[in-house]
């Protein structure tokens, strides 16, 4: 098993420091990460919203981040591609690229938030044609010397991009999902994927994923050689009581502000605490009771990297540290 670690910023006014103190603990969570054997960060990228908001241009975190790390890789899980010009996001991540010595793992998705279309005036019907015409614009501009674009959402003349990336012929492509026709099309383009537990059910993923497993089959790509990951909030703490308590309490703001602006019909739900751990949609308890539910994911899920989410739900930047290291000692083994 490998481990990445990423973070959708739930920002709470009352419980977490001013944003600029709040971004320096972010930084010192990814320095931290690398030092307890983490490869890759990756940021998500939302706007307008105290739900993920704080991350609305993942290259600027990711840039900060790479000047105060050495090794462990650096991305995003997603840049909303449909909502830029490709133009832009070609450079910027070719920057972090650069910048990072060549650790850009670029994660793609449509995004989740009809506010982010409304706002910028783009239609969201189309927008997953808009990620596929993106992700063409951007493997250009990545891989050529010199290239043009005529296609229905963007049009240029032939051009060169400066800088191109580290990595060559580009940095690694992920594509975030979780319907078949999507997976479906980034296996069949070669992509890795990225998938989550929480809001969904193993029922409701696995499709998905074997759409991504059959599109990779058909271009030739052996589907061992790509990457899957799993995304879980997650919480560790010697005492189990303490751990439940912290991370419980967590997950329901991080529930409550996922809906502020984004799904106005939605009505909270009672949660079902135990049925998420056995189906491993959450990952909270004793080193003990987290192997397991790691082993209740591994069951549900199909991935072959767990991406841990310990900084959500207003969590104090020293418990999140606090976790992470008892995490890394006394859990990460047990899957290596």
């Amino acid at each position: 098993m490998r481990f990445y670690m990423n973070i959708l910023t739930t920002y709470f006014p009352d419980r977490d420091p001013p944003y600029d103190v709040y971004y320096q603990q972010i930084l010192e969570q990814i320095e931290l990460a690398e030092e307890l054997g983490w490869e890759c960060f990756m940021f998500n990228e939302h706007h307008f919203l105290g739900y993920g908001g704080l991350i609305a241009n993942p290259a600027v975190m990711l840039s900060a981040a790479a000047a105060r790390t050495s090794k462990i890789r650096l991305g995003t899980c997603i840049a909303i591609t449909p909502l830029r010009h490709q133009l832009n996001s070609a450079e910027d991540y070719a920057m972090v690229d650069v910048i990072s010595g060549g650790r850009l793992e670029f994660g793609v998705g449509s995004g989740n938030t009809g506010l982010d279309y409304r706002v910028f005036g783009i239609s969201r019907e189309g927008s997953r044609q808009r990620m596929e015409e993106a992700n063409e614009v951007i493997l250009k501009a990545w891989s050529q010397e010199r290239f043009s674009h005529q296609g229905k959402f963007w049009q240029f003349e032939e051009i060169t991009l400066y800088p191109r990336p580290v990595q060559q012929p580009h940095p690694p492509f992920w594509v975030a999902g979780t319907s078949a026709e999507t997976l479906g099309w980034a296996g069949r383009m070669g992509y890795d994927i990225m998938t989550v537990g929480h809001p969904h059910p193993p029922e409701t993923v696995r499709p998905g994923v074997e759409a991504w497993r059959a599109g990779l089959k058909a271009s030739g790509v052996d589907p061992n050689q790509r990457r899957c990951q799993f995304h879980i909030r997650t919480f560790v703490d010697e005492n189990s009581r303490r751990a439940e308590e912290v991370a419980t309490a967590a997950i329901v703001r991080y529930d409550e502000i996922s809906r502020i602006g984004r799904r106005e019909d939605a009505k909270p739900k009672n949660t079902d605490w135990a049925a998420m751990l056995a189906a491993g949609r959450n990952l909270y308890g004793d080193p003990d009771q987290c192997i397991q539910i790691i082993d209740n994911s591994i069951k549900n899920y199909s991935f072959n990297i767990l991406t841990t989410t310990f900084n959500f739900g207003g969590i104090p930047h020293d418990l999140i540290k606090k976790s992470m290291r008892l995490f890394a000692k006394e859990v990460m083994p047990a899957f290596r």
